[in-house]
C-alpha cells in the first residue's frame, strides 16, 4: 500500500503541487482498510464498497507501477527531467487505468448469452431440452438491483424450458439481499420445469444458509443439497453441495440407484471433479466459481487450477459447461472476461445420419 500510494503522492506533486502529505496519507490507509472495516464494523459497512473497488487498484497499480517507474528511470538516463518524466509517464498511466476501469465496469453490467448445443444419445420423453444456466450473480451490495433485473429480462430472451443456478447466487450474507427486496425481482423468472440451484462457497463464508434457503423458498428456487430429483420420465437433475463442505455426498453415492437409461444433468458450484462426474455417467454438468479470473491475468492462475475454468469440453460421454458468472466479487470490473448468462440446448437421442 505504501508502494501504490507514494507512486501517486509523487506523480500528484509534480502536476499539481500537491503539499497535503498527511490528509493523503490518511485517506491513503482508510482506503487501504475500508473492505476490512467494512466486514468488521456494521455502521461501517459502506466502506467495503470503497474497499472492494480499492482492490482493482491494487491489482492493477503493482502491475503497471513498475513499467512505469522504469521508464521514469530509463528516461532519465537519456537527460530528461524527472519533472518531466514523471508529469508524462504518470499521466499516461493514470489514462491506462481509467481505461482498464471503464472496459472493467462495462465488462461487468453488461452481461451477455452465451449460447451451445450439445447431443446425449439417450432416448427420453423429450426430444429437446432448453437450459438457461446463471452461476456467481453475487447479490448485494455492488451486484444489484439493477443487475437482477437484467438477468430476469435475459432470462426472458432465452425462454427456457428449466433454469440452473450453480451457486454463489448471495454474496455471503443475504442481508442486503433482503434489505433490497431483491427476492422480488427473482421472483419474476419462470420456466416451466422450474428453478434450481446449489450451495456456492461464498453461501458458506456468509454462515447463514438456513436464511439463504428460506429467501430462495419465497421466490419458488429449490435448492438442491446432495439431492437428485426426476423431472417427468425426461431426466434426472443432480446438486451438490459446495466442495467447502467437506461431507458432502461423492458422485458415486449419489448416482448409484439411478437409472442409467435416463439423462443425468448435473450442477457443481467448483468444477473441480470432472474426471468423478464422467466416470458416474454424467451426461451433462454445469459450474461457475472461476469468474474466468475476472481481472486479467488471473485468468492463467484459472486455468492451472482447474481442467476446464471456462467455456465448454467434451470429456467422453460428459458436456461439461463453466461459467465466467453474471456478477462479480470485490471489484465490478472484468478484464479479459465478461458477465454471461448460458444458454444450452439439449438434444437427445441418436444423431441422424
Amino acid at each position: 500500500m505504501f508502494y501504490l500510494g507514494w507512486n501517486g503522492l509523487i506523480w500528484l506533486k509534480a502536476v499539481f503541487s500537491f503539499q497535503q502529505e498527511a490528509l493523503y496519507w490518511l485517506v491513503i490507509a482508510v482506503l487501504s482498510y475500508a473492505y476490512i472495516l467494512g466486514r468488521m464494523v456494521k455502521l461501517l459497512s459502506w466502506l467495503s464498497i470503497i474497499g472492494s473497488i480499492w482492490f482493482g487498484f491494487i491489482q492493477y497499480g503493482l502491475l503497471l507501477f513498475p513499467f512505469a517507474n522504469l521508464a521514469v528511470w530509463v528516461l532519465s538516463l537519456l537527460d530528461i527531467q524527472d519533472q518531466t518524466s514523471i508529469v508524462v509517464v504518470g499521466t499516461i498511466t493514470a489514462i491506462i487505468l481509467a481505461g482498464i476501469f471503464i472496459t472493467g465496469l462495462y465488462n461487468a453490467y453488461s452481461p451477455l448469452i452465451r449460447k451451445y448445443k450439445v447431443n446425449v444419445p439417450k432416448k427420453t420423453e423429450m426430444k429437446k431440452l432448453r437450459i438457461a444456466v446463471a452461476s456467481d450473480m453475487h447479490f448485494g451490495k455492488l451486484s444489484g438491483i439493477a443487475h437482477a433485473k437484467r438477468l430476469v429480462k435475459m432470462m426472458d430472451r432465452i425462454n427456457p424450458d428449466i433454469i440452473l443456478l450453480p451457486g454463489d447466487i448471495i454474496d455471503d450474507e443475504p442481508e442486503h439481499f433482503q434489505k433490497k427486496n431483491m427476492g422480488a425481482i427473482m421472483n419474476q423468472l419462470h420456466a416451466p420445469l422450474g428453478i434450481y440451484g446449489v450451495l456456492g462457497n461464498h453461501e458458506y463464508y456468509g454462515r447463514e444458509i438456513p436464511a439463504f434457503l428460506k429467501e430462495m423458498e419465497k421466490v419458488d428456487i429449490r435448492i438442491l443439497m446432495d439431492e437428485v430429483i426426476q423431472i417427468g420420465n425426461s431426466f434426472y437433475l443432480l446438486g451438490r453441495k459446495d466442495k467447502t463442505d467437506s461431507r458432502r455426498k461423492s458422485f458415486d453415492q449419489l448416482v448409484n440407484e439411478l437409472d442409467g437409461s435416463l439423462p443425468l444433468i448435473a450442477m457443481d458450484h467448483q468444477p473441480a471433479e470432472l474426471k468423478e462426474a464422467q466416470e458416474n455417467g454424467i451426461d451433462i454438468i454445469v459450474s461457475g466459481h472461476t469468474h474466468r479470473g475476472q481481472m486479467a491475468p488471473n485468468h492463467l492462475i484459472t486455468r492451472r487450477l482447474f481442467e476446464l475454468d471456462w467455456g465448454y469440453m467434451k470429456k467422453g460421454q460428459l458436456h461439461a459447461f463453466v461459467s465466467s458468472g453474471f456478477g462479480f466479487w470485490g471489484p465490478p470490473l472484468r478484464i479479459g472476461s465478461r458477465s454471461e448468462v448460458l444458454e444450452i440446448v439439449v438434444e437427445f437421442g441418436e444423431k441422424e445420419g
